[in-house]
C-alpha cells in the first residue's frame, strides 16, 4: 500500500487540475492509480473522514466518490470495516457479491418451530390483552413491578439482591453504558477499560468527551498491577469491564483475577461498569463483580445476546436505592424510557418460560457451530469459549489484518479488524468472526471454508510490504 502522504498529494494534484465534479475526480484517480498498478488487490484507501480533511472537501463529496468508485467495480466498502481495492472479475460491473455479515456479533437465530410458535403466542398476548392502552403511554422511567419481578428472575444466581428498589429496566445495553459514563465519569475525565476491549466504549467515550486508558492483560483478563500503577497517577473515575466470554477476546476473567481487581477498586474507591451481555450463556459463570464487589458495582445486562436482537431491553442493577434514583434521573433525561410494548414483551417471555427456551436454544446452536469452526480452522491459531458464538482469530504472518480484512470483503464476506478494538499500545494481528446472526450451519460452513482457503493462501506482494 502506498503512503498515505503522497496519495494526498498525487490525489490533490487530480483536484486541482479537474474540469468535472469533485467526486468524479477522487474515482478517477482511483481507477488511473490501479490500472498503473500503484493501487494493488485488497489495499485499504484512507477512510472517508480522514480523505476529506486531507483533500480540504466535505465528508458527503468523499462519500459519493467512493460510492462512485463502488459502482465502477474498483473497491469495495463496508461501513465499520472500511474500503479497499477489489478482485477484478467478469461479473457485470457495479454487481457485487452477497455479504456474508460477520462484523456485527449477533447471537444465532433459533429456527425451531415449537419455540417460533411461542414467541408469536406470547406477542399476540402481549398485543391482546387488556391493558393495551397502558403501553401506549408515558411510563415512569425504570419499569413496572411486573417488569421488576421479571428481571429479578433473570439476574437470579447472577447479581445480588439489594434491598429497596436497585433495578432499572432501561431501553438497551448501548444507551445505558453511554448514561452511566455520563453520570459517574463524566466529560474530560478518565474512564479504564482493557486495552483490546469492546468498540462501542471507545466511540461512546469520544462522543462524551471522556478520557479513556487502556489497562494491559493477559490470557486470564486485565493485570491489576497495571490498574493499579494507572490509578496511582490518574485521576480514574470508573473501571469499565466486559468480564465474561470478553467481546471480542472471547477471554472469561476467572474468580481469583476478579478478586484483585476488586481489591485494587476497593483501595481506590473505583467504581466498576460491569458490562456482561454473555454470562448467561455459560452454565458455570465465575461470580459477577456486582456479587463480589456490590457496593462498587453498576451491573448492566440484557436480552440481546441471550433472546432476540431486536428485543433492546435491558437490566441495570445499582449499588443501592439512593444511587438507583440518580441513574435514573441521569438516563431519563436522554431515554425517557424503556418501550413499554418490548418491556412488556420481554417480561412475557421471561415468566412465562420462552426467554430460556430461546437462550437453551442459542446455546446449542453457538456449542454446534464451535464444533464447526474447530473442524475448519483448527489448524489456526484462534481463542473462543466453546458456549460463545465468537471468534478471536490470531493472523499467521504472513497476513496483515488489513489486508485479510480486504481480501474477505472482496469475497463477499465482512469481518472485524482488531484496530476496531484497540483504546492504545500495540494492536493485535487479529480479527473477531461472529458465528451467529441469521446464517445457518451450512453458510456458517461455506464461510470458514473460505476464510480457511485465504489463511492458508498468500497475501499481494504489496500487502506482505507492509508488515
Amino acid at each position: 500500500m502506498r503512503n498515505r502522504a503522497d496519495l494526498l498529494n498525487d490525489w490533490n494534484k487530480a483536484l486541482a487540475d479537474r474540469n468535472k465534479p469533485a467526486y468524479l475526480a477522487i474515482a478517477e484517480a482511483i481507477e488511473l492509480e490501479i490500472r498503473q498498478g500503484i493501487l494493488s488487490l485488497d489495499d485499504r484507501l484512507p477512510p472517508i473522514r480522514e480523505l476529506a480533511k486531507g483533500l480540504s472537501l466535505d465528508y458527503t463529496t468523499v462519500a459519493r466518490a467512493y460510492q462512485e468508485a463502488q459502482h465502477r467495480g474498483l473497491i469495495t466498502s463496508k461501513a465499520g470495516v472500511g474500503s479497499y481495492v477489489r478482485i477484478q472479475s467478469s461479473s457485470p460491473r457495479g454487481t457485487e457479491p452477497t455479504l456474508i455479515e460477520m462484523t456485527m456479533n449477533m447471537a444465532p437465530e433459533p429456527q425451531e418451530p415449537e419455540l417460533l410458535a411461542r414467541m408469536r403466542q406470547g406477542t399476540r398476548h402481549v398485543i391482546e390483552q387488556g391493558n393495551f392502552h397502558r403501553l401506549t403511554r408515558y411510563q415512569d422511567f425504570g419499569g413496572s413491578d411486573n417488569d421488576q419481578q421479571a428481571a429479578a428472575t433473570w439476574l437470579s444466581g447472577v447479581s445480588p439482591h439489594h434491598e429497596g428498589r436497585t433495578t432499572l429496566v432501561t431501553p438497551g445495553i448501548q444507551g445505558t453504558l453511554a448514561g452511566l459514563m455520563t453520570a459517574l465519569v463524566g466529560a474530560d475525565n478518565i474512564l479504564c477499560a482493557e486495552a483490546v476491549t469492546y468498540p462501542g466504549v471507545k466511540a461512546m467515550a469520544g462522543q462524551l468527551g471522556i478520557r479513556t486508558l487502556g489497562i494491559p492483560t493477559d490470557s486470564e483478563g486485565i493485570l491489576p498491577d497495571a490498574l493499579e500503577a494507572h490509578c496511582r497517577i490518574n485521576d480514574v473515575r470508573a473501571l469499565y469491564l466486559n468480564p465474561t466470554i470478553q467481546n471480542p477476546t472471547t477471554r472469561t476473567i476467572g474468580e481469583p483475577r476478579r478478586r484483585e481487581i476488586v481489591g485494587v477498586a476497593r483501595h481506590f474507591g473505583l467504581k466498576i461498569i460491569e458490562d456482561d451481555p454473555y454470562s448467561k450463556l455459560m452454565r458455570t459463570p465465575p461470580p459477577s463483580f456486582a456479587s463480589l464487589a456490590p457496593e462498587l458495582t453498576y451491573y448492566v445486562s440484557g436480552l440481546s445476546k441471550t433472546v432476540s436482537a431486536g428485543l433492546r431491553i435491558a437490566f441495570l442493577v445499582c449499588p443501592n436505592e439512593l444511587e438507583s434514583k440518580r441513574i435514573a434521573s441521569s438516563l431519563r433525561a436522554t431515554q425517557i424510557m424503556a418501550s413499554p410494548v418490548c418491556s412488556a414483551l420481554a417480561t412475557q417471555w421471561i415468566l412465562d418460560g420462552t426467554a430460556q427456551m430461546c437462550l437453551d436454544s442459542i446455546r446449542l446452536l453457538s456449542q454446534k457451530r464451535q464444533m464447526i469452526a474447530k473442524r475448519i480452522l483448527g489448524d489456526f491459531n484462534y481463542e473462543t469459549n466453546p458456549e460463545g458464538f465468537h471468534l478471536w482469530l490470531n493472523l499467521p504472518s504472513t497476513w496483515n489484518q488489513s489486508a485479510f480484512c480486504g481480501r474477505l470483503l472482496n469475497r463477499g464476506i465482512a469481518i472485524a479488524s482488531a484496530d476496531m478494538f484497540c483504546l492504545e499500545g500495540n494492536t493485535p494481528n487479529a480479527v473477531r468472526l461472529s458465528l451467529g446472526g441469521n446464517l445457518n450451519d451450512e453458510r456458517i460452513e461455506h464461510t470458514l471454508r473460505i476464510i480457511s482457503e485465504t489463511l492458508h493462501s498468500f497475501p499481494p506482494a504489496s500487502a506482505q510490504k507492509q508488515k
